[in-house]
């Protein structure tokens, strides 16, 4: 099973999730550390659309100046360009595999696609 993890190393939800991939076996892993690749607007649609979630659900605050900036009260297309430009926006880690995508808040949720 082909699965992409998008990733932040310095998270410990996201190093755990990774942790489930990697040991879960048959698994042909795609690690994205988005901060370094930042979201496509288009690819963070399509995330949120497979994972029946909307940008707003998937606004990362803490650890940023999204509360500040008003972005929560912005339109979708608003703050997904907010994303795109300052992926840190995103909440993370964000798994797709053949069996959906999820926002793996509690990484848990990744046992739900694999």
């Amino acid at each position: 099973m082909k699965a992409t993890i998008w990733h932040n190393p310095a998270c410990g939800t996201s190093r755990k999730t990774l942790a489930i991939l990697q040991e879960t076996p048959g698994v042909d892993l795609t690690v994205v550390e988005y901060l370094k690749t930042p979201y496509e607007a288009d690819k963070l649609r399509q995330l949120f659309e497979a994972a029946n979630i909307s940008a707003r659900d998937a606004l990362r605050l803490r650890g940023t100046d999204a509360q500040e900036r008003g972005v929560a009260d912005w339109s979708e297309d608003a703050i997904i360009a907010a994303m795109a430009a300052n992926p840190a926006y995103v909440e993370r880690p964000f798994v797709e595999t053949d069996k959906g995508v999820r926002l793996c808040r509690p990484m848990d949720k990744v046992h739900e696609i694999l």
